[in-house]
């Protein structure tokens, strides 16, 4: 799915009324309907909605839902932040349609039952949040009550400049249509809670014909780019991965990598790791092939490394000077991609000239921190993009910058945003597993481009299934492996 900016956004509802052709305040309606529909699923009828009214076209769609959920049976107030007269033309429509029931209401006069629905402000924020909107989202804040967004929180910018911003804290976000790209970003994001996207109908034309540098990944997307098994296939026709990961004390990594792979689909997982720890990850999983290293830290590189069709190196791996050597050797001896993670990016941040020796269709995976021992320090989420596309388009290779909407960049800058995953996951290990099964993906045939994208949405969805199970602060890193499904 598209993520489009908010200049765009407005040239899509554009295109959407003149060639569909449907009257503005018509497609105002249709998106007010499935709203309500939303709502309706998140809210009993015996709750009371209070609306937050703005001036423009998210504040027409704010009346236009309380108007169909009054009808609906529930009970609904609003209270405008503007006069009449500072309205827009179908914000006006709106109210004039307003039943003589839903009475205006101050927020000083609301119950902890009630649940806000904030449609304030829309995609065109622009500068800082000024009077009387900034006061209302202040006291929104500080109200223990729900609050349902409708397209984003009030106050937020659509794509950047949001640090410091005023804006709602939302428990839910009801996107029209398309997610918005700071949704996704750490600057802003939190304050959206859960996100939904809902398809209200913009011309497909539009979006199909209009370009974009940023991709929502939907389990649409996913199901389009699966590879199939054959029937008469043996585990030669999937591929063979290796992984080099663990040291003295950090087993524990290439024990977690090695069954992540093993989930992935590939015909033959080899671990290499020090000879002193092959008991532990035979007892954890016996099918997996061990190389052995006579040090307790990688020393030196697995026997015919051509045979390997997919190389995943950092995890647990350390960075002794027989490492750092065995390293360097292995990246000029190698042909196959490789899944670069943890200590191999320190070792690549610190001499940084062995990245040149990274072969294209690589795939990095930093976390924030290892990202900026990578590129260098960054001042806002926009320049930390650039950054990264930056590195990904010289180097050509994909960069998976892990957090909450893990960012995939593609070689040729284009990024994907990931839509599972859960807070849950922040724990030791969760990096390991994903090093691991992009591998195997790697290794089954998967393009590098598709392994990243395929391989981080399974990783989050596992984090989702796992989280359904045993909760977000129970959960760890090892019960992603045994959700891990495509």
């Amino acid at each position: 799915m598209k993520i489009f900016t908010g200049e765009a956004i407005k040239e899509a509802d554009k295109y959407t009324i003149e060639n569909e052709p449907i009257a503005s305040i018509e497609l105002m309606e249709r998106a007010a309907n499935i709203i309500a529909k939303r709502i309706e699923i998140e809210v009993k009828k015996e709750t009371p909605l209070l609306f937050l009214i703005g001036k423009g076209n998210n504040g027409g769609d704010g009346l236009a839902v309380a108007r169909i959920l009054h009808n609906a049976g529930y009970d609904c107030s609003i209270h405008s932040a503007f006069n009449v007269e500072d309205l827009s033309e179908e914000c006006r429509y709106n109210i004039d349609r307003l039943p003589t029931h839903i009475i205006k209401t101050d927020l000083e006069n609301i119950t902890d039952k009630t649940v806000i629905i904030d449609a304030l402000l829309g995609t065109g924020v622009k500068g800082t949040i000024k009077e009387p909107v900034s006061t209302i989202i202040e006291k929104v804040n500080s109200l223990p009550n729900k609050v349902i967004s409708i397209d984003l929180p009030s106050g937020m910018k659509s794509e950047f400049e949001n640090k410091g911003q005023t804006i709602i804290q939302a428990d839910l976000t009801l996107a029209l249509e398309f997610p918005k790209l700071a949704m996704l970003l750490p600057e802003a994001g939190e304050y959206c809670g859960k996100i939904e996207i809902l398809p209200i109908g913009i011309s497909k034309e539009y979006t199909d014909k209009t370009d974009t540098g940023y991709q929502y990944i939907t389990s649409q997307y996913i199901e389009s780019i699966r590879l199939k098994r054959a029937k008469f296939a043996h585990k030669g026709t999937y591929g063979h991965a290796l992984l080099i990961c663990g040291s003295r004390g950090m087993i524990g990594a290439a024990i977690l990598a090695t069954g992540a792979a093993l989930r992935s689909g590939c015909g033959l997982v080899t671990a290499h790791i020090p000879a002193e720890d092959r008991y532990a990850l035979n007892m954890a999983y016996p099918s997996a092939i061990t190389s052995l290293d006579q040090e307790n830290v990688f020393s030196e590189i697995p026997y015919k490394i051509s045979k390997y069709n997919a190389i995943g190196i950092g995890c647990g791996l350390g960075m002794d000077n027989e490492t750092i050597s065995a390293f360097k050797h292995l990246l000029i001896s190698a042909d196959a991609p490789f899944v670069i993670d943890a200590d191999a990016l320190n070792i690549i941040a610190v001499h940084s000239k062995l990245r040149y020796s990274i072969p294209q269709g690589s795939i990095l995976t930093p976390h924030l921190g290892e990202l900026e021992q990578l590129i260098g320090p960054w001042t806002s989420e926009e320049e930390k993009i650039s950054m990264v596309r930056r590195l990904a388009i010289k180097l050509k290779v994909i960069v998976v910058v892990k957090g909450a909407h893990t960012m995939v960049c593609l070689s040729d800058g284009n990024c994907y945003f990931n839509s599972t995953g859960n807070s849950g996951m922040a724990k030791g290990g969760s990096g390991d597993v994903l090093t691991g099964y992009i591998t195997g993906l790697l290794a089954r045939g998967y393009s590098s481009e598709h392994a990243a994208i395929l391989g981080v949405y399974t990783h989050g969805l596992a984090g989702d299934k796992a989280a359904e199970r045993y909760g977000c602060e129970a959960m760890n890193s090892k019960d992603l492996i045994d959700y891990l499904a495509i």
